[in-house]
């Protein structure tokens, strides 16, 4: 598979291609691309462009079938978890999770808001209620925390 470290450098593939065909590059600073000051540009959009067509290009160009998807779960795991400690373990607390994860989840549907179904608890529960009945004391019930998410 292809070594990957150069699609973060997107912006300045771009900046190289355009400076070797003689563009005018005084507008950017090669060693800022990333800066959120260049989102905008011409050379960004161009940037994105490239970075939303790798794929298909890669597959075309060079025969290479590869989704990333390892890539981005791993990054968006680490991101959405940094992002909630900085609340929930801030100033914000516990409404740092609420705001941030909870909401959006039941806003968008998400099915792991109902993390215990997700999580398996009805199969202990199954098993619970097999050899203990009524005693078993189960994760789910009429008084779980996911119920309050109905659909």
């Amino acid at each position: 598979s292809p070594s990957f470290n150069w699609t973060l450098n997107f912006r300045q593939q771009v900046f190289d291609i355009w400076e070797a065909e003689g563009k005018d590059m005084s507008a950017y600073d090669r060693a800022k691309l990333m800066s959120i000051d260049y989102d905008g540009s011409d050379l960004a959009i161009e940037a994105d462009e490239r970075i939303r067509t790798f794929q298909a290009d890669a597959a075309r160009e060079a025969g290479i079938f590869h989704h990333l998807i390892t890539l981005p779960t791993y990054h968006t795991a680490a991101l959405s978890t940094d992002n909630l400690a900085k609340r929930y373990f801030g100033e914000e607390g516990m409404l740092g999770y609420v705001l941030n994860v909870q909401r959006e989840e039941i806003r968008q549907g998400i099915a792991c808001v109902k993390h215990q179904n997700m999580a398996g608890s009805d199969i202990g529960d199954d098993h619970k209620e097999y050899f203990a009945g009524e005693a078993a004391l189960k994760a789910g019930g009429k008084d779980n925390t996911m119920n309050q998410f109905a659909a």
